[in-house]
């Protein structure tokens, strides 16, 4: 049943109402509106109408109803780039439940995290995963719902995805409608003083990070490219950005250089979003009499790289870019082939963007300063830090969010990012905590102390390295060591570049200077674990 939906119940212009930003309204509106209009098309041809898409999500939110999730609920999801997750992702939020994925690359004390601060008694795990909760504490879940088959048994209750369903009939009524206001999903964003926090998006936040304001230059008519993984904000906000504007997307599983434009053209993309490693691999292959036989006319490319222009000129395709985070709503965004180097854009309307000191104190123009921002709409920004009110509060110090970035703004208004002022890596599009590849880095038992840092890429954004220091009289074998961060840690997570010293060198307070292991960086008796043919890569499920 199709809700008749009452006025809004608030007056105020800049808070939208809710059936321009909330899940649930979304689908059923345009499954009224464009039943036939495809929504969304995937790596084997198959697609989705916006009709076939609400009757999917119908079926899936009755049936986690009958497994007693409720309003408000925060359900776990666990699940790489497909159908299912897609589904569950929408089948959660259609009955007003909170989304809480998780990084498919979780494990260890860091997935041990993550599960006791979601919340959640009920995950949705694709079945090779399974296996990582052994011998870790799996907090609040109580029940499992499995995509796959197990491969050995659990003790927790399972129950098969494919079972987990319902009819329209038995789908129970909200007491009230969902406003856009209310938190839609709780997204890990890596920690930097300590554990990964879990950040609180509204759907009015999930709405605003690409709306119009933002992302004027991506419409209705457009198909965009979800390349990025579901977990991610990039992963999780253009499904529903499309989903907003009516318009449909194109799903991959994964990226990749050789198939990249073959799928663009199957599927007929029209809007693309590329780090700037893809992009970089992109360009790397040699050209092509087809590199412009492609329907793509907007690209993203996050960060901006030196590969912009020769990529416009090649492709034929518009270059945007833009600055953004999960917490956050797009602040900078640029014109089309911006054509000055290394810039992120400038703000756009609705927002109020500063560079400060560690005072807050205004920097002058072309000094360096920390971003921080707030918007003129209510909740367009993240809610805190679930079950974190100090680095809620730390974050949004004087009323501004603190983005822990290093800027530069020029006289015309452009910015220019410089470097993190927390103490973050990113690597290929993954946020990596220092502090948590640490922790695991000294739980070997060889290694007395640890610093990791971030070092340069050949590609772009960063490569991980660890400085170390053995316990004395003995010697840290480095392939050992990797083998054993590799059972612990993320993929993404373990260090390329391991480099041991002595001791690490500290303040009198005994902090380690870890500018001083930056301004070194990989220094000739460093060792790296690609160099010695020690590749790691994302598990296929």
């Amino acid at each position: 049943m199709v809700e008749q939906m009452a006025a809004a119940t608030h007056s105020d212009p800049r808070v939208l109402d809710r059936n321009t930003c909330v899940l649930r309204y979304l689908i059923d509106d345009w499954a009224q509106k464009q039943p036939d209009k495809v929504y969304a098309i995937f790596e084997d041809g198959g697609c989705w109408t916006y009709a076939e898409l609400r009757e999917l999500v119908i079926s899936k939110a009755a049936g986690l109803q009958k497994l007693g999730v409720k309003r408000g609920n925060h359900v776990a999801v666990w699940m790489a780039n497909g159908r299912e997750a897609l589904i569950a992702f929408y089948a959660i939020n259609y009955i007003g439940a909170v989304f809480v994925p998780f990084n498919t690359a979780y494990r260890g004390t860091i997935l041990e995290h993550v599960l006791a601060n979601s919340d959640a008694e009920l995950l949705i795990a694709h079945a090779g995963l399974l296996d990582r909760l052994d011998g870790i504490n799996t907090a609040a879940i109580s029940k499992i719902v499995t995509l796959g088959k197990l491969a050995t048994t659990s003790a927790l209750e399972t129950i098969d995805f494919v079972n987990v369903n319902g009819t329209e009939d038995e789908l129970q009524p909200l007491a009230s409608p969902i406003e856009p206001w209310e938190n839609q999903s709780i997204i890990y964003t890596s920690g930097t003083t300590g554990p990964s926090k879990g950040v609180l998006s509204s759907y009015l936040h999930l709405f605003t990070n690409a709306g119009p304001e933002s992302w004027h230059f991506v419409t209705g008519e457009d198909r965009y490219l979800v390349n990025m993984p579901i977990f991610h904000i990039g992963g999780l906000g253009i499904p529903f950005v499309m989903l907003a504007r009516g318009g449909s997307i194109a799903l991959m599983e994964n990226f990749s250089t050789d198939s990249f434009w073959d799928f663009v053209r199957k599927t007929e993309c029209t809007v693309i979003f590329l780090l700037g490693v893809m992009a970089t691999f992109l360009m790397k292959r040699l050209p092509a009499p087809d590199d412009r036989d492609n329907n793509v006319r907007v690209a993203f490319m996050v960060p901006l790289t030196d590969a912009a222009g020769p990529f416009h000129e090649r492709f034929g395709i518009d270059v945007f870019t833009i600055f953004n985070m999960t917490e956050i709503s797009s602040p900078i965004v640029s014109e089309a082939n911006p054509n000055k180097l290394g810039t992120c854009g400038k703000v756009r309307a609705g927002v109020e963007v500063r560079l400060v000191d560690s005072n807050d104190c205004e920097v002058p123009i072309g000094s360096v300063g920390e971003m921080i921002v707030r918007t003129d709409r209510p909740w367009a920004m993240n809610s805190g830090y679930h079950k974190n009110p100090q680095a809620t509060a730390i974050a949004w110090r004087n009323g501004w969010f603190h983005t822990g970035d290093a800027f530069r703004r020029d006289n015309e208004g452009f910015f220019y990012f410089v470097d993190r002022v927390k103490d973050a890596i990113r690597r290929r599009g993954e946020n990596i905590s220092s502090f948590e590849v640490e922790s695991e880095v000294m739980a070997h038992p060889h290694v007395r102390e640890a610093a990791v840092i971030a070092v340069p890429s050949e590609y772009s954004e960063d490569e991980v390295m660890a400085v170390i220091a053995p316990v004395p009289g003995v010697t840290v074998d480095y392939v050992e060591l990797i083998e054993f961060l590799t059972s612990r840690l993320p993929y993404f997570m373990v260090p390329r570049y391991i480099r041991m010293m002595d001791d690490l060198p500290k303040t009198p307070t005994a902090k380690v200077m870890k500018a001083e292991l930056r301004v070194a960086g990989i220094t000739a008796d460093s060792w790296d674990r690609e160099a010695s043919g020690i590749k790691l890569r994302k598990e296929k499920l």
